[in-house]
């Protein structure tokens, strides 16, 4: 469930530190009642972020096999044999 809370919360840092590390998840700040920042901890950023390059990639290699942009997976590992020169 989302962490809500107001502006004036953000005087006490050490809370809203501790809250975030806690939860995990990022905080939601209010002004007069309406949303305006979002405050959440370095771990979970980076691993926001990361999560979010990765279902980029994902996408792109989706539409990759949509466009028939692929080859097939014996294809790829012959020309890996013959690069590297082993034999089976």
């Amino acid at each position: 469930m989302p962490q809500i809370k107001p502006i004036t919360d953000l005087r006490n840092t050490n809370e809203i530190s501790e809250l975030c590390h806690d939860s995990d998840e990022p905080i939601f700040i209010t002004k007069n009642g309406y949303g305006d920042m979002v405050v959440m901890s370095m771990e979970t950023y980076e691993r926001d972020v990361s999560l979010v390059s990765i279902y980029r990639k994902l996408a792109s290699a989706q539409q990759q096999v949509d466009n028939g942009e692929t080859e097939s997976a014996e294809k790829v590992f012959d020309g890996l044999r013959k690069k590297h020169g082993y034999k089976i």
